[in-house]
């Protein structure tokens, strides 16, 4: 089925001039309108029947009126925030905040409240603007760092919309996102969740991104899906990429082969180096000239027999820092050029321009090595386009390990831009290297990013969307509203014989950081008791707690208690009794090893010994630190278990080992196949109950309620221990009243 696409970024790609009988608009050129264009046309032709396309046009309201945007493909929504604002948003905010610490430049950065208070008055004008526009079934894809916010603004007015963001810049790690104020941070992080599928360049940015959801907001995720409110909102790494096809047959186009041989006559037997970026100074121009000096310097050979042809693209020159650096740059290449060159020969040819799409393909294909050395870069397309466009499988890219393309280009030359010793021997090594290694090196990242392009990128993004959307649908979480938990407790009132089943830590009581201090208060004891002693009641706990803890504190009660998920059984008035065909515990004394080495990796965790069973649990230690500690353990006890008669368990910040044959669900079939109830009511908080939940899903006489927020494989679902108290003593209240 066909749908309707809102893009949203910043700006709309529309470049307005104001001309003598009105105003006139183009297509803008960038990353972003090259990607989505190239997708929109390919693939995507079949998919979005209509595009539409949101941002500021850089204009006034009156003035856009008389704007003609041509043929475009696009609708164009434009929004208009206050000028102020916008400036404080843009230069402010975005810029002059977000843009320095996301690129790891925390000195340059401005925390000026004002900039933050702007920053969500333009998203929430952007909000407004699209939600006049949007309609049911739309897909709204977000772009970059200046609307970080808006998905959480949009889901709280739509909550069922398709929603995906898409950041073009690194993501920060969690010890730099930290020094943005705590308000701040929960407002760019919980809006940046309100999107289904998010979005980053490398898996790096990913591991940033959840370390720092799991510190500031103490979420739960497993490496890709982070449970957030009543839904689960995906993660992933997307390298965006270039259209190929286009840059790879620009080679042969007739325009740009004449500036080609216009280069070549220009270089003659010199050997070219080509750089080309906007001014930034997170692009190391600077550093690169420095090692560029250098290199001259130790190879004098290379003196008049070489040319840097170095364009820098005007880009926020009205910001202060951008302005220091194009002057330390210019000031540079001035004394470069006048004390290493003469008057035949000129070391850097510097252009502070913009480059048209036949020059910059001409230059990408005369130059022997393309220098791209970024101090940080979400991604950097200049290194993809130029290896695309070299069909001759020739020239050389020496690239930033700091730019997010180093992760895929691992046939250039890696270098670390703020080393310029090691970047002029790179160049050296460069303009040495044969023919027949270049076109090995060329020809191995051409493929890369043949298979990878732009439209293979935009097809992954929104595949991955279409399948988070799946999976949310799969496991919505329906909450016991009160007309289900009118239904419930009418069910019970009319049975005559029920049964309860209620795990104990997450669902009876919360959770504690020392869980020897988890035992139950005076309202819930006597709710047990008061539950239990009702004519046709049989209340178990079924809890992952040894049997000696569950003694201690429910043993009085005349309720039956299951232990160590099902391994100890003790039905109401008996004795305990072993339920699980135990063979040997021998087992645990290896296992036992195994986790105190995690223990030792992971402070504040800690292992709980019972007597069928080994826990580790690690709700205390640092979470991200933990998590992957977690995920490490876990793949080690499977991998030496996968021959014995033991379960490995992933818990609720636990990870158990226990003999084969006990869960909670055989636990829960034994008392089922004793007794025939019409009523059954089973309430459990992780991933040890779903058992439980799986064996009851077909019984028609079973309510089964998962505590919090994660999908399950129970009806229903509560928010917290809290709730499962009302319901219990709504129950019990509701018989009383019926016996009075």
């Amino acid at each position: 089925m066909q749908k309707r696409l809102l893009i949203v970024s910043n700006r709309l790609p529309l470049t307005i001039e104001k001309k003598d009988y009105g105003f006139e608009s183009r297509q803008s050129s960038g990353g972003l309108i090259s990607a989505v264009n190239a997708y929109l046309n390919g693939e995507g032709k079949e998919v979005f029947f209509e595009r539409i396309w949101a941002g500021v046009p850089g204009v006034s309201t009156e003035d856009w009126d008389m704007v003609d945007s041509g043929q475009s493909e696009y609708h164009f929504l434009p929004v208009f925030p206050g000028e102020q604002e916008y400036e404080q948003y843009y230069n402010g905010f975005s810029n002059s905040l977000l843009w320095p610490l996301f690129h790891y430049f925390p000195s340059f950065a401005d925390y000026d409240p004002s900039f933050f208070e702007s920053y969500m008055m333009v998203n929430k004008a952007f909000c407004r603007t699209l939600c006049a526009e949007i309609r049911p079934g739309d897909v709204i894809w977000i772009h970059d760092y200046h609307l970080l916010p808006l998905a959480g603004m949009l889901r709280e007015k739509f909550p069922d919309l398709t929603i995906g963001l898409f950041l073009h810049i690194p993501f920060p790690s969690y010890e730099l996102f930290r020094v943005i104020p705590k308000r701040w941070q929960k407002a760019l992080l919980e809006g940046m969740l309100g999107a289904d599928l998010i979005g980053f360049h490398t898996a790096e940015y990913v591991a940033h991104f959840l370390k720092t959801v799991d510190m500031s907001l103490k979420t739960t995720h497993d490496d890709q899906y982070i449970q957030w409110g009543t839904r689960q909102v995906q993660v992933d790494a997307f390298p965006v990429s270039i259209d190929f096809d286009l840059f790879n047959g620009a080679f042969d186009h007739p325009g740009v082969d004449s500036l080609r041989q216009k280069y070549q006559q220009m270089k003659g037997k010199k050997k070219m180096i080509f750089s080309v970026d906007r001014l930034d100074y997170t692009k190391g121009i600077y550093n690169r000239l420095i090692a560029f000096e250098r290199f001259l310097q130790r190879y004098p050979e290379y003196k008049g027999n070489i040319v840097f042809v170095l364009v820098m693209v005007p880009s926020r020159d009205t910001i202060v820092k951008y302005n220091e650096k194009k002057k330390m740059i210019d000031e540079f290449i001035g004394n470069l050029n006048s004390t290493i060159g003469n008057i035949s020969w000129q070391p850097v040819i510097y252009q502070y321009d913009h480059l048209d799409f036949n020059e910059l393909t001409a230059l990408y294909t005369t130059c022997d090595l393309a220098l791209i050395t970024p101090l940080r870069d979400g991604m950097n397309l200049v290194a993809k386009e130029f290896v695309a466009s070299r069909k001759d499988e020739k020239g050389v890219l020496v690239l930033s390990e700091m730019a997010g393309a180093a992760a895929e280009l691992k046939e250039a030359l890696l270098i670390n831009p703020n080393d310029a010793d090691e970047l002029a021997e790179t160049i050296a090594v460069a303009l040495g290297m044969s023919e027949e290694e270049q076109r090995c090196r060329m020809r191995d990242m051409r493929q890369l990013v043949q298979q990878y392009d732009v439209n293979a990128w935009a097809i992954d993004f929104f595949g991955e969307l279409d399948q988070i959307k799946a999976l949310q649908l799969k496991f919505e979480i329906k909450f016991l509203d009160n007309f289900a938990r009118a239904a419930l407790i009418e069910d019970y009132k009319s049975s005559q014989k029920r049964l309860f089943l209620l795990d104990y830590d997450g669902t009876l009581v919360s959770f504690s950081k020392d869980p020897s201090r988890a035992s139950p208060d005076h309202d819930l004891l006597q709710l047990l008791e008061t539950l239990c002693s009702l004519p046709g009641n049989d209340v178990y706990v079924i809890s992952g707690r040894d049997s000696v803890t569950l003694d201690k504190w429910l043993g009085h009660l005349p309720i039956g208690l299951i232990a160590e998920h099902g391994a100890k059984n003790r039905p109401a008035g008996c004795n305990w009794s072993n339920e699980a065909l135990v063979e040997s515990t021998t087992w645990k004394e290896k296992i036992e090893r195994i986790m105190q080495h995690y223990v030792f990796r992971s402070p504040d965790s800690f292992i709980e010994k019972k007597d069928f069973s080994l826990a580790w649990h690690y709700r205390n230690a640092d979470p991200f630190l933990a998590n992957r500690r977690a995920k490490d353990l876990h793949d080690e006890l499977v991998e030496y278990t996968v021959q014995m008669p033991l379960d490995v368990l992933n818990g609720h910040k636990v990870i158990e080992v226990r003999n084969k044959g006990v869960n909670k669900g055989l636990a829960a079939m034994r008392i089922l196949d004793s007794a025939s109830y019409d009523f059954i009511l089973c309430i459990g908080d992780d991933q040890t109950d779903e058992d439980m939940f799986k064996i009851l899903a077909k019984n028609p006489a079973a309510y089964t309620v998962k505590v919090g927020h994660q999908a399950s494989f129970a009806e229903y679902n509560l928010y917290t221990p809290f709730l499962v108290f009302s319901l219990l003593d709504s129950i019990t209240s509701s018989q009383a009243f019926e016996n009075i």
